[in-house]
């Protein structure tokens, strides 16, 4: 288990603080997490377990709460910071209309959407950013749930 956390996980998550993940991604994503932890436990088809159960028993968390959780360490880091590329991009916003139809799924709105369902608001993420060990409280609540 170690080794699949340290080499697969780290390898296929590489980068994932930035990705705009759609549904079909995240499916993708999970998907091959549990059937890696299904082979490693060595748990084939006639012997059947939830998903849940297999998460459980592996001592490891859902694919979407990794992801959450590494996004928001991300954002953390990026407050932190006086003045660089990074902090000026999680600020920008582009100009202009967008084109017809229903809406693209970009990485700030699933971030926004996330401090949304939170109860916070941008102001508040930059403002706890700043305070290291609120931070550390605010990713620690994010992982206990």
């Amino acid at each position: 288990m170690k080794l699949y956390h340290n080499c697969v996980l780290t390898t296929l998550l590489y980068g994932s603080e930035c990705w705009q993940l759609t549904e079909k991604d995240l499916s993708k994503l999970s998907t091959f997490h549990t059937k890696s932890l299904r082979h490693i436990l060595r748990i084939f088809w006639p012997n059947v377990i939830s998903n849940k159960d297999l998460i459980e028993r592996c001592g490891t968390e859902p694919t979407a709460t990794i992801l959450m959780r590494r996004r928001w360490r991300w954002i953390g880091h990026i407050t932190c910071q006086e003045a660089s590329i990074a902090k000026t991009a999680l600020n920008w916003m582009p100009e202009g209309k967008c084109k017809r139809g229903s809406p693209k799924i970009t990485w700030r709105r699933t971030v926004e959407k996330e401090i949304k369902e939170m109860g916070k608001t941008w102001g508040g993420i930059k403002l706890m950013g700043r305070d290291r060990q609120m931070w550390r409280q605010h990713i620690a609540a994010l992982h206990a749930t």
